[in-house]
């Protein structure tokens, strides 16, 4: 009990350390970069809006709360997932977790997202040169999770981003940590999670896409005498970007039903430095540990993000044993404003 303490006095100071940076996100929406880390991943925990960090558990709790991947239950699980998101983006995600007994649990994890082909256009030919390029975005991350004791757990993940647009690219790495603790106060089914999300240095454009072919002027040590330099490329210095750091703070809670009936209850609130607050809430329903159905509402006070375009989300799941082997499947509805709303399909194989 004592570590427990100790642990959430820190959890506690951290939340103070993190307020200043993460103060006024909502003033500064659309400023931020490397939004492909806010993309989120997982039909179970997307059907529950995300706001079950606090009682998650194994390979679905990779993106939401690295501590969970702690209380894995196989010894090996792969997870694939695929959701129709907005403008037609395509996010694929693919993940394989690792439980070595006396050391913790280590995973990999790869996002990318599918674009398309986008037409060239240039000054002199706005309406296209005839040729494509293709974006690229790619997120590849590694994470440690250890639980410490039977009700505290912990994750850290550090995720590699690489972002490339024809012939400009920028590279950077975020950092996540999680914390999950289990029957809280000797509360039997009461949770709670803390998670910091995508803490990094800032990102910058390079690349040839920005060089410029021009023919400066400038002048001589004499203001009155001016020079003309020789037609030549000169490169734009990009400006540098912030990545979208979030802190989490989530309590959830399970009540003792019987064998064949299960229920979870979880809430969330979100703090962003480059968004306004995000308020989760969602419940799952169990039936015999196999079927299971989700919901879950996401909000934002308008006051902060009046645009905000997620609310309403559904999913339903089916787990079942094939002797060796566990499968899980999933499937999420987002709802979602402006846009059509986001499938989610997600199979996961514990071995």
């Amino acid at each position: 009990m004592k570590i427990a303490i100790k642990i959430l006095v820190i959890a506690a100071i951290s939340l103070l350390g993190f307020s200043s940076t993460f103060a006024g996100g909502g003033t500064r929406n659309g400023t931020g970069g490397a939004t492909e880390l806010l993309i989120p991943v997982g039909a179970t925990s997307i059907a529950l809006s995300g706001a079950n960090i606090s009682n998650i558990s194994g390979i679905d709790a990779l993106y939401w709360n690295p501590a969970g991947a702690a209380n894995m239950t196989n010894s090996v699980t792969a997870l694939f997932s695929h959701m129709n998101y907005i403008a037609n983006i395509g996010i694929e995600y693919g993940a394989v977790s690792a439980n070595f007994s006396g050391f913790g649990v280590v995973s990999l994890a790869l996002k990318s997202l599918s674009i398309g082909s986008i037409p060239v256009t240039t000054n002199e030919q706005p309406d296209g040169t005839g040729q494509t390029y293709t974006p690229q975005f790619l997120v590849f991350g590694g994470t440690y999770s250890r639980a410490l004791t039977d009700r505290i757990s912990i994750g850290l993940t550090a995720n590699f981003i690489s972002e490339t647009i024809d012939q400009v690219s920028a590279t950077g790495v975020a950092f996540n940590a999680g914390l999950e603790y289990q029957d809280l106060a000797d509360i039997n089914g009461l949770s709670f999670g803390l998670v910091i999300k995508n803490i990094g240095p800032q990102m910058q454009y390079s690349g040839p896409g920005l060089l410029v072919q021009a023919s400066p002027t400038g002048s001589t040590s004499d203001p009155t005498q001016a020079f003309d330099r020789a037609p030549g490329y000169y490169s734009i210095n990009s400006a540098a970007f912030d990545l979208p750091s979030s802190f989490e703070l989530g309590f959830g809670y399970q009540p003792q039903l019987n064998e064949t009936n299960s229920l979870r209850i979880s809430a969330d609130y979100q703090n962003n430095n480059f968004s306004g607050d995000v308020y989760n809430v969602g419940a799952e329903y169990g039936y015999n540990k196999t079927f299971f159905l989700r919901a879950g509402y996401s909000m934002s006070p308008s006051n902060q993000d009046p645009n905000y375009i997620y609310g309403l989300s559904l999913g339903a799941g089916i787990n079942y044993n094939l002797g060796t082997v566990d499968l899980n499947v999933d499937y999420a509805y987002r709802a979602t404003k402006y846009f059509s709303g986001n499938h989610i399909f997600s199979v996961s194989l514990g071995f």
